[in-house]
């Protein structure tokens, strides 16, 4: 199933379901199941600015899937984890590949952002496991970074700038850019997707100011 997208969902139901899916598919469970158990681990940021729209609510959502399904896949018991990745790639890639080195994990939900995602695809894999990415957007996912072992869940940065960039420059009066852009990988892949559909599409953008994540205070990048 390489680069699967879908999207359009409320945020906590998107990982029920993408839940349901994989425990629904008995091809899938019964190549990754080790050591006798379906570990499923949910990485996600569980204490900063993201945590309330993905988290401790993709924790609850996962285990719900999981006692919808009966609890079980081909008779064996299904368990689920979870970890803080703190917003960090590296930290993300360590906790990923200790949970299927060291703790038999068989797949990862989740993954908090963009560069996290990216970082985790690549250690599943490796490692042939199966990564579900069900909180970010950049289209790298299914794009460059395509993998077999990833799905990616969900909205994509493509999705999100073809419907605002092309209503804007409908509309008109939008012809000209100027981007804010959050300074991780979700948002250099949306102001990339939104440039090329205005430049497509006959407008300009005339430069660019990248803001940490979760700045409190944008003036300076405005002026």
């Amino acid at each position: 199933m390489p680069g699967i997208l879908l999207r359009a969902l409320p945020r906590n139901l998107t990982a029920l379901l993408a839940m349901a899916t994989l425990l629904g598919s008995a091809a899938i469970a019964h190549a990754q199941v080790s050591d006798d158990v379906v570990k499923i681990g949910v990485l996600d940021d569980m204490s900063g600015p993201y945590a309330d729209i993905q988290g401790p609510g993709d924790v609850v959502a996962t285990k719900m899937a999981v006692e919808d399904f009966g609890g079980k896949v081909n008779g064996k018991p299904i368990e689920v984890v979870s970890a803080d990745v703190q917003l960090k790639a590296d930290v993300g890639g360590a906790i990923a590949r200790r949970w299927f080195d060291t703790e038999k994990v068989d797949a990862v939900f989740g993954l908090g952002t963009s560069a996290v995602a990216l970082a985790v695809q690549a250690i599943a894999q490796e490692k042939n496991k199966v990564s579900i990415a069900t909180s970010v957007g950049s289209t790298a996912l299914t794009g460059k970074a395509c993998s077999p072992n990833g799905i990616h869940w969900v909205y994509d940065t493509y999705a999100l700038a073809k419907g605002t960039a092309n209503a804007m420059m409908k509309q008109g009066g939008a012809d000209s850019w100027f981007f804010l852009t959050a300074d991780y990988a979700f948002g250099h892949a949306l102001e990339q997707d939104t440039a090329d559909i205005v430049k497509k599409s006959g407008g300009k953008v005339v430069g660019n100011v990248r803001a940490p994540v979760n700045s409190p205070d944008y003036s300076s990048f405005i002026l």
